[in-house]
């Protein structure tokens, strides 16, 4: 920006350089600050330059080895040389247009070499082509590239939403695989828990039996040892008709049992204990055997 005090000075801002002519001809360059010219002698201010980093944004669209049409946003950002402000004002006319031609140019030769993919994949090595090129040509012009940004790879409509369903698909693959192992270890983990209940169930009524056991004995050689002249039959008959009247009286004070009908006499009683005994001496036959 130049601000014109009179016709004989002139003031640059800071980061920019002016240019200064004589008689139409390029004489130096002017530094930030005020400046004074002699118009007699030709002097005058032809221009100023902005030396601040400028940022170009341009869209190239392409196809790749793969036959996929895709546009790539590309950001240059570039800055005039100080020392070299002459060349960038009198060797350009319009510079933007020419970086941008030479961005087509390198892109175009890059990208119709990679799948759409390897694009995606390889996308700074396509910034890094455009770089060299560019620092290569533009340096002559007194031009200085910072850096070049892939900001965004679009490609087109259909092949976005191709891609985007394959994705799903083997997305929805890979979950269909994991609910199947899930499943898997849950029936392998149920029929473990299944037999594991089942053995310590059979060992929880194997202890049960094995304490009714032991604790008839124990009462009965108690009874025996402290009622002299009985036999172990005779305390085993009375044990037996014992716990027959305390099932009977259980019976009779839930309140959530229906009605059950039972034969009752002492015969039965005789019978259920000939039948307990029997059990019992079946058992320890059986254990002698083994």
């Amino acid at each position: 920006m130049v601000n014109t005090f009179c016709l004989f000075c002139a003031c640059i801002d800071q980061a920019s350089v002016g240019v200064v002519e004589s008689w139409g001809r390029f004489q130096r360059l002017a530094a930030p600050g005020l400046h004074f010219f002699n118009p007699f002698a030709g002097e005058c201010l032809a221009g100023v330059l902005s030396t601040r980093v400028s940022s170009l944004d341009v869209r190239i669209e392409t196809k790749t080895k793969d036959n996929v049409f895709v546009q790539l946003l590309c950001s240059i950002q570039y800055r005039i040389v100080k020392e070299n402000a002459d060349d960038a004002f009198y060797e350009l006319q319009n510079p933007k247009e020419q970086i941008q031609a030479y961005v087509f140019d390198v892109v175009r030769a890059h990208v119709p070499r990679m799948t759409l993919d390897e694009v995606f994949e390889q996308k700074g090595d396509v910034a890094k082509a455009v770089l060299e090129e560019l620092e290569k040509v533009m340096g002559e012009y007194g031009y200085n590239i910072e850096q070049i940004l892939m900001v965004d790879i679009i490609p087109d409509t259909s092949v976005r939403r191709a891609m985007n369903e394959i994705n799903a698909a083997q997305r929805l693959q890979l979950a269909s695989v994991y609910k199947g192992e899930a499943e898997k270890v849950l029936l392998v983990k149920k029929a473990e828990a299944e037999a594991e209940a089942k053995y310590l169930g059979g060992v929880g009524v194997a202890k049960q039996r094995q304490a009714i056991t032991d604790g008839l004995r124990e009462n009965i050689l108690n009874f025996s040892h402290t009622v002299s002249g009985t036999t172990a039959k005779e305390v085993m008959d009375l044990i037996m008709v014992t716990q027959y009247f305390d099932t009977i009286k259980e019976l009779g004070n839930s309140s959530k049992n229906t009605t059950v009908f039972i034969p009752h006499g002492p015969g039965h009683v005789r019978d259920i204990t000939d039948q307990i005994r029997n059990g019992m001496m079946e058992a320890s036959s059986s254990q002698a055997d083994n």
